[in-house]
């Protein structure tokens, strides 16, 4: 089938169309591309701000540094455990949040603004608020589930609680996307399939999951690249301690505390491609299982 050809008009409006957002299109490049262009290159020279006349340009040595430490991949490893953790238990917990938003006929508005308190609070906030929920001779939680014992002192404690903070905060946000999916699932369908004899579980899973695909896949996608960047609630609630820093935390460490810009630049970069790697996944994978989408994966 050939390309369509377009009026004189319509190419005319496209032109437009086009310079309009051209301003707005290089700004956008200027902002997100030369941070990422001058990392890149910081990356590649040995530049240490405590030893600023050894600045010299090394190569690849920083990579060669970073991927071959332990305290690395440690990090690494403390990253990809909490996002898989996290994202999977908020997708059950987002879409179980979403049906009763969705479903909800009395005091819908009272639940839905109930249900998004967490996540309208500062991430910081929640932190200190689940810190000092763990103190020993402060907080209920110690008291309670941890009997007057620090769990925060402990690795294994520690990540539960991180991962359950973050589960707290963003599992409406989660839900929130879900909820705007199931907006897209008719309701004369599952009054159809009810009078089909389908159960419950039935209409759920052959009919509704299936016509969410593209809002699950944004949601997925959103929530893994912010988990994977986890930082706030880790800084607060163990500061890395225990061998609980993920790769932003590492990072951070390096860059701002350590004023190595040369391997904070490199870390920064590696959890760059990290990301891109996962968006690339999302959307070539699991973008093709979407309805709507070509066999190319595009919609």
């Amino acid at each position: 089938m050939g390309k369509a050809v377009l009026s004189e008009g319509k190419r005319a409006e496209r032109r437009l169309g086009l310079l309009l957002c051209a301003p707005a299109a290089l700004v956008m490049v200027a902002v997100t591309g030369w941070p990422i262009i001058y990392s890149v290159w910081l990356s590649l020279q040995r530049f240490d701000l405590k030893f600023p006349d050894k600045q010299e340009f090394i190569g690849l040595d920083n990579y060669i540094a970073v991927l071959g430490n332990s305290y690395w991949w440690t990090a690494f490893g403390v990253t990809s455990i909490v996002t898989m953790a996290t994202v999977v238990v908020e997708l059950v917990l987002g879409m179980a949040l979403a049906l009763v938003m969705h479903r909800t006929i009395v005091g819908r508005g009272l639940v839905r603004t109930a249900a998004l308190i967490p996540y309208g609070i500062v991430t910081v906030v929640a932190a200190f608020s689940w810190k000092y929920a763990w103190t020993p001779g402060a907080g209920y939680l110690a008291e309670w589930f941890a009997g007057g014992g620090a769990p925060l002192t402990e690795r294994v404690p520690s990540l539960l609680i991180i991962s359950l903070a973050e589960i707290w905060k963003t599992t409406p946000f989660m839900a929130l996307l879900l909820m705007a999916g199931l907006a897209l699932v008719p309701d004369d369908l599952l009054k159809a399939a009810a009078l089909d004899g389908a159960s419950g579980w039935q209409r759920f899973t052959r009919i509704i999951v299936p016509m969410m695909k593209p809002a699950i896949l944004v949601a997925l996608l959103f929530r893994t690249l912010d988990a994977f960047r986890i930082f706030d609630n880790i800084f607060v609630l163990t500061a890395g301690a225990q061998q609980t820093s993920s790769v932003s935390m590492l990072t951070y460490n390096n860059l701002i505390k350590g004023l190595n810009l040369g391997i904070g630049s490199t870390m920064s970069v590696l959890i760059f491609i990290a990301v891109a790697i996962i968006a690339f996944v999302f959307i070539k994978v699991f973008g093709t299982a979407a309805p709507g989408s070509d066999p190319q994966g595009r919609r």
